[in-house]
């Protein structure tokens, strides 16, 4: 149900309106990525809490977009966004 809509005050004589709309609040981080160290040839997980479920999360590398593929898998659960790393090398880095 949401609140948004018309909503009226009349007193019979008179009726006085308003227009309502609400805004969703914007998503957050709410526990950020930590630093990683490891050692070649493990994978490597990261993991970021967001304020809210079912957000489009992007991973970037570098600025660069990283897509799901035998190197990187990304996976969402709830609030939860998790980037695995496989088989890490110093290029990962």
């Amino acid at each position: 149900k949401t609140d948004a809509g018309l909503y009226t005050c009349d007193i019979g004589t008179d009726v006085a309106k308003s227009k309502v709309s609400v805004q969703e609040k914007p998503t957050e981080v709410t526990k950020k990525l930590e630093d990683k160290t490891s050692p070649a040839g493990q994978d490597i997980s990261l993991s970021c809490e967001l304020s809210r479920a079912d957000v489009n999360i992007r991973w970037y590398k570098d600025s660069k977009a990283i897509r799901k593929s035998q190197k990187y898998d990304l996976q969402q659960e709830g609030t939860r966004a998790t980037l695995i790393i496989r088989d890490s090398t110093v290029k990962d880095s």
